[in-house]
């Protein structure tokens, strides 16, 4: 009968195994979701509420959303008028600052819900940028807070139950995991390591570092969360005067899965429109666009294309960012 557990469940598990963290398209344009030393590369408060949704037309697909900040420390306070509007011109993007000590803190609220289950988390970040050269600075991020996972145990389906009579194990294993909406609280912590400049970054961060072991109902079907790493990078080559490209990837690892590797080239129009084009192996192709609205706004959007065996029954997947800049 335990066998039956995971049988009910196959798509959710399929996923769940694959990645216990949240997948994103829009990584490039927002970092700080992959590696909490990312906070604080622009010199101002950059608040971000995100919306995506995976899979569309499969029942119980993943859809994730967060709202995010990273807020400079200044000893000495920067004004702004923070009135909002719009501008009649193009608003480029804010230039990296380099060559100085800057300190950063930040949060994430994040939730993520696939088929039964949902992970709601909070998390607070710190961030120290340390200049190597005028051009280059090495940052390191930390992140703590609490996540709350959840199964609904009514939202289980049962693909295949074996009558008692026809298994000689059968225990009490399926009762209680269907009579028991179980969740519980974890301390959640992740750190990282990031390198940039105005010309190219690179990044190494580690999620999920406490490993605490979840039991979902009174039975023995556990969720143990594991150690995920990421590592990205990209380099900005000049095409002219107005537009630019930057060549960038993504490598997820979580043992023993496979890495999940995805790869993309941004195309930037003087820095403040942009549209990307990336690819996840074996699973998606991306097409990514975005602008700035105004000093205060921008807005980026990503479709992706199914190319595994979802595409028959999903008409693709779809995220929304929009992003506030204060203090720029």
């Amino acid at each position: 009968m335990k066998n039956s557990i995971f049988i009910l469940s196959l798509f959710t598990c399929t996923f769940l195994c694959a990645q216990q963290t949240p997948q994103y398209s829009q990584y490039q344009r927002n970092q700080f979701m992959v590696n909490p030393a990312a906070a604080g590369v622009y010199d101002f408060v950059d608040i971000t509420l995100s919306g995506r949704w995976q899979w569309l037309g499969v029942q119980d697909a993943p859809r994730t959303s967060y709202f995010a900040f990273s807020v400079p420390i200044r000893f000495k306070p920067k004004f702004y008028n923070p009135g909002i509007r719009t501008s009649s011109g193009v608003v480029e993007n804010p230039e990296i600052k380099t060559g100085k000590l800057k300190h950063t803190f930040g949060g994430q609220l994040l939730a993520d819900q696939y088929g039964a289950f949902r992970k709601m988390s909070f998390s607070g970040t710190y961030a120290i940028h340390i200049p190597m050269t005028k051009k280059v600075n090495l940052s390191f991020g930390l992140k703590a807070g609490l996540s709350n996972n959840t199964f609904f145990a009514d939202q289980a389906q049962v693909l295949n139950v074996i009558a008692p009579s026809q298994n000689p194990y059968i225990d009490n294993t399926y009762d209680n995991f269907i009579q028991n909406q179980s969740n519980k609280f974890l301390m959640d912590m992740g750190a990282g390591l990031y390198m940039y400049s105005e010309k190219f970054f690179v990044g190494l961060s580690a999620e999920q570092l406490t490993r605490d072991l979840v039991q979902f109902g009174q039975g023995t079907a556990n969720f143990n969360p594991q150690i995920h790493f990421n590592l990205i990078g990209g380099y900005k080559i000049p095409l002219g005067e107005n537009l630019s490209m930057t060549p960038g990837f993504l490598i997820k690892y979580m043992s023993p899965a496979p890495a999940s590797v995805d790869g993309n080239v941004q195309f930037e129009y003087k820095k403040w429109l942009w549209l990307t084009l990336g690819y996840r192996h074996t699973d998606a192709m991306i097409v990514m666009a975005g602008m700035n609205i105004s000093e205060r706004f921008k807005v980026g959007y990503s479709y992706d294309y199914s190319l595994s065996r979802f595409n028959n029954f999903s008409s693709g997947g779809h995220e929304l960012t929009l992003g506030l800049m204060l203090g720029r």
